[in-house]
């Protein structure tokens, strides 16, 4: 919520803005408006606080952004005036304790932990942020949770678009599934899928094949592999954890894909901000191999996948399902249902594998398609001649979300197209399997709307302001990259996005590692810098992602229990463990070692090797009933 308030005496004219609520112990930001003052002259600013004056300053005519620090206030209410040669404006604010601005995350991760209900949770978190904000008045929270957060997150361009994107895959996925293409594809798949191992490890391929994006990731795989895992009775946890930890992972370290022209983005401005002669990208690629826990999570998910071994809850989710066949717990509330009878294609129609490649191909084809249309768009080829440099280029600066927009809507089509031209259903038996694709997701869409009102709770309560001034204090620049490692976990963790998390600390860690680094003697240029820097930026992308995959109102974890058709909380509490213990290892082997100069590549190979020696020590064998396997000639 905002204050706006003008005044004006003779020529001058003050406008004030400023949000209502604001944290004890962080600096109090507002924004002045200084007009009808003539181009050039200076006026002098007065800011005052309950009459006390804070602030001075001469400032133009025009919008100035002012950041009011070590102010010492208490909780409760405080008059804000701002003057200017007998102009006055006023706005009244109020201060409420830090620590709670990490509460409403915190109840929604609990509450959903405890008691599984994820909306429920999901809307109680939004609705305390609310309370705080609005005075501790309930009713007024109660309507501000619904207009000032849940509306604005659907109207939000990108987050609509995510939304319009997720609805028409599902229907995609409706559309191929009436068409028998699923059943065709596990029918090829099948002579190879013959065992839970290699349809693990199907799966697995398949998500490190599609980098691009990890949305499309989670989506097509899970959709595609669910029919296999399920024949194969691999629980939907399993196929779950699967799909979640290929996705970010690989679009994350992939040095073509749709999250490379906002991390380089981001790098390059703070490289500007501090005048760091070192270019964005080759930063990025020298940072991959410093990114341990994307890394370490696909070494497991492979260790995992091919030796069949499991431990900690998942180990008790594949026994009940290769037992007892229950692919979901007996009180599973699965996000996404695609199992009804609507779906089933008809007894006559032909299992062609080719209707639902080329819908999922077509998907492929178009977001590539579409990136490198909306990337290249303003861009001089010629420019970058004999660099390599031009596809790098393209793909930072292309639009994804619109591509894949555009890819869904192609899939859908194709989808429907292919089985009008073979007969297989009408066009109203079409309709109604793609109305039961968007229906099969609709739970999704919901948690995924009110995540996104969690995080902008979290943005006007300032939670990752609050987390990062936990964190800063005096650190020896060694020890800067792990410490950033558990802030961008703790932050993407409570906010429940990695994006979000890269766009908050980036601009503000790089900055603190070049003058730590500078000012313990590790001069611009030499080994020493280059690896805190550098180990920094990694560990802000490595932390991000590991927060996003213990986090239940992260996205992506939120679209894998989707697309795998998992009961949400049970693929969190059966990720977690995995999801841990390669944060930690991450940070032993990796962030500590080479901060003080060891290579990454030891880290990654030492890393590799205890994760299979682990999987192999404490990981568990489940004992496939005979009708598991699935032979070759099986129909």
């Amino acid at each position: 919520m905002l204050g706006l308030l003008a005044a004006h005496a003779g020529a001058t004219k003050l406008e004030l803005e400023t949000q209502t609520t604001h944290l004890t112990g962080l600096p109090v930001g507002f924004t002045v408006r200084v007009l009808d003052v003539p181009e050039g002259e200076l006026v002098p600013i007065e800011t005052s606080i309950d009459g006390r004056s804070v602030d001075r300053r001469t400032l133009a005519a025009g919008e100035h952004e002012i950041v009011l620090e070590q102010l010492e206030l208490s909780s409760g209410g405080h008059g804000l005036q701002v003057t200017s040669q007998g102009a006055t404006a006023e706005a009244s604010i109020r201060l409420i304790p830090a620590w709670l601005s990490i509460l409403p995350p915190l109840v929604a991760i609990s509450l959903a932990l405890l008691t599984k209900e994820v909306l429920l949770s999901l809307f109680l978190g939004v609705f305390s942020g609310a309370l705080f904000l609005n005075s501790w008045q309930p009713l007024t929270a109660l309507a501000r949770t619904i207009d000032h957060y849940v509306a604005p997150s659907v109207a939000n361009p990108d987050q609509a678009a995510i939304l319009v994107f997720t609805t028409l895959l599902g229907g995609m996925v409706g559309l191929i599934s009436r068409s028998g293409g699923l059943l065709g594809i596990v029918e090829r798949i099948r002579p190879f899928a013959t065992n839970p191992r290699r349809g693990q490890f199907a799966t697995w391929a398949l998500g490190v094949i599609i980098f691009f994006d990890d949305y499309a990731n989670v989506l097509i795989v899970g959709s595609t592999m669910r029919p296999i895992t399920d024949r194969l009775k691999i629980s939907r946890e399993k196929l779950a954890y699967i799909v979640d930890s290929t996705a970010a992972p690989v679009a994350s370290v992939f040095p073509i894909s749709s999250w490379i022209g906002f991390e380089v983005g981001l790098i390059a401005a703070a490289f500007v901000a501090v005048d760091i002669p070192f270019n964005a990208y080759t930063t990025f690629v020298a940072s991959i191999p410093y990114r341990f826990y994307p890394i370490f999570a696909l070494v497991l998910g492979f260790t995992i996948a091919v030796t069949g071994r499991d431990f900690g809850p998942m180990l008790k989710a594949e026994r009940r399902a290769r037992k007892t066949g229950k692919l979901l717990a007996d009180d599973a509330v699965p996000l996404a249902k695609f199992d009804t009878e609507i779906l089933e294609p008809p007894r006559q129609a032909p299992r062609r594998a080719i209707n639902a490649l080329i819908p999922i191909l077509a998907v492929i084809v178009i977001t590539i398609a579409g990136m490198y249309a909306t990337g290249s768009t303003g861009l001089d080829r010629a420019e970058f001649q004999g660099t390599g440099a031009w596809l790098r280029e393209v793909f930072g600066n292309s639009d994804s979300i619109a591509a894949l927009c555009w890819a869904s809507l192609g899939g859908v089509i194709s989808a429907f197209g292919l089985a009008l031209v073979q007969r297989i259903f009408t066009v109203r038996e079409g309709i109604g399997a793609m109305v039961e694709g968007f229906k099969s997701v609709f739970m999704a869409l919901i948690v995924l709307i009110l995540a996104w009102s969690i995080g902008a709770v979290c943005d006007e309560l300032h939670t990752a302001d609050f987390l990062v001034g936990l964190a800063q204090g005096v650190i020896s620049p060694q020890w800067f990259p792990v410490l950033i490692f558990l802030l961008s976990a703790a932050v993407s963790f409570a906010t429940g996005t990695a994006w979000g998390t890269l766009g908050i600390l980036m601009p503000l860690v790089v900055p603190i590692a070049n003058g730590l680094s500078i000012s313990s003697g590790l001069a611009l240029g030499t080994e020493g810098y280059a690896a805190v820097l550098v180990g920094t930026i990694s560990s802000v992308l490595a932390g991000s992602v590991w927060g996003d995959h213990c986090s239940p109102i992260s996205d992506t974890t939120i679209l894998s229990s989707t697309a795998a058709g998992s009961d949400h909380i049970a693929h969190v509490r059966t990720q977690l463990p995995y999801a841990l213990s390669m944060g930690f290892l991450g940070m032993l082997i990796g962030d500590i070692p080479t901060a003080y100069g060891m290579s990454p590549w030891i880290s990654l190979v030492i890393g590799a090797v205890v994760i299979v020696g682990g999987v192999l020590w404490l990981g568990r064998r489940v004992t496939n009933p005979p009708q598991t396997a699935v032979s070759a000639g099986e129909s």
